[in-house]
């Protein structure tokens, strides 16, 4: 005789709120107000690129960010983040490993064609390492070319009290890109 197993009630979720609005912050850090309905979803790639005690850092107005930026749809993770590399810096790189992950909701207001627009940026950043390439700012697009410079190798021993443009602990993803490099 086969007996039938007792299903189990599955608990129902309560409903959770869901904001109308959220918080999202502009490349100074300062706080807007916008509403869900107006954010679009924008997963970026960002490489960290470390040679000889030094890290590569992207030029951005006053202050510094990594390498990369927003994948395109048609685009793998690996994809994009060689190809903003490019654009950004020049170099062709590999990705070596995944360091860090987090999620930001960015008010993209410093370029007037993303005036309006909100991104909820799910931000991935890689332990990268050079496969050839010279340093330029020959690839950037045009909004690139108000606000970025040539990009600098920065030493390691340098990075702290910098300004850099973006919402992650900077000062320590390099210190874990620096230690995850010395352990491969």
């Amino acid at each position: 005789m086969i007996r039938k197993k007792k299903q189990q009630e599955i608990p129902q979720k309560e409903k959770s709120y869901k904001p109308k609005t959220i918080i999202c912050r502009d490349v100074n850090g300062k706080k807007s107000e916008a509403p869900v309905v107006a954010l679009n979803f924008r997963p970026s790639a960002y490489g960290l690129l470390i040679e000889d005690g030094k890290i590569l850092l992207s030029r951005q107005w006053d202050g510094y960010d990594f390498p990369g930026g927003g994948i395109e749809i048609d685009e793998t993770i690996e994809d994009a983040l060689k190809r903003e590399f490019i654009e950004e810096t020049g170099l062709n790189i590999e990705p070596i490993t995944a360091i860090h992950a987090e999620t930001d909701f960015f008010n993209p207001d410093y370029a007037e064609k993303y005036k309006g627009q909100f991104w909820n940026c799910i931000m991935i950043y890689y332990l990268v390492k050079k496969t050839g390439g010279e340093l330029t700012t020959a690839n950037f697009c045009d909004t690139e070319k108000e606000y970025a410079d040539m990009p600098v190798w920065m030493g390691l021993d340098e990075i702290y009290g910098k300004k850099f443009f973006n919402s992650v602990d900077s000062v320590k993803l390099i210190e874990k890109a620096a230690k995850t490099k010395k352990n491969l």
